[in-house]
């Protein structure tokens, strides 16, 4: 029973390791096209300058909405007042958005949390992988994520919902059953283990057409929530 505990110990690090690694190319690809744009800038303030000597005054409106729109694409999305959740969350909905799902998000964290960046980059993470995957099975255009971040007096609430196939998922045990691979099932696993460490609440619903992640994580130091 220990061998196989350890192999399985062994596999969820090592899937939490890749986790990581696959959220920071992410960030990092995200934060790269921002520092693409900021280069750009004063070339483009060149151009506004010699339009301006020019007095083409035509010429500077049209300059200025096409950066407007420009900078439209490479702003964040999301801005919750926590930067590692901003990148997380905006990350993810970037790629979302590359794979025709629509996100709709509301997300406010504190600056300052309990539970840590690793985390929380691990839950939101994986539940944005999980929705993505099972929102890709629907048509486009019925493709919709909807995300809900906030705290509840001293808990961090966490809420996912995705449109489904239709079909109410089955449960075993406490889990619903994975329709993905292997490294699904211990995406859960490592959701689960996570909000179980910091006494935290998670609830999952299934209902036709729709699927629920809910979690609480306590924010103040000795607090247990009692569902």
């Amino acid at each position: 029973m220990g061998f196989f505990s350890k192999r399985i110990d062994k596999k969820i690090a090592d899937y939490q390791r890749e986790l990581i690694e696959t959220h920071y190319r992410e960030v990092d690809n995200m934060y790269r096209q921002i520092r693409g744009w900021r280069h750009d800038y004063r070339n483009h303030i060149q151009i506004m300058k010699a339009y301006a000597a020019a007095e083409n005054w035509e010429a500077i409106k049209h300059h200025l909405d096409l950066l407007d729109q420009d900078l439209t694409t490479v702003d964040t999305v999301i801005k919750t007042g926590n930067p590692m959740t901003d990148a997380i969350l905006n990350s993810k909905i970037s790629l979302a958005k590359e794979r025709g799902i629509e996100v709709v998000a509301d997300a406010h964290v504190p600056l300052r949390l309990k539970t840590s960046e690793m985390d929380l980059c691990c839950i939101i993470g994986n539940l944005f992988d999980n929705a993505i995957e099972a929102s890709l099975k629907l048509p486009e255009g019925q493709r919709v994520i909807r995300v809900y971040i906030d705290m509840r007096n001293t808990q961090l609430y966490i809420s996912f919902t995705n449109f489904t196939a239709g079909k109410k998922l089955q449960k075993e045990g406490n889990i619903f059953r994975s329709t993905k691979g292997e490294g699904h099932g211990f995406g859960l696993v490592r959701i689960d283990a996570i909000v179980e460490r910091l006494e935290g609440y998670i609830s999952r619903n299934s209902e036709d057409g729709a699927f629920t992640t809910e979690i609480l994580l306590p924010q103040v130091w000795g607090l247990q929530f009692i569902p």
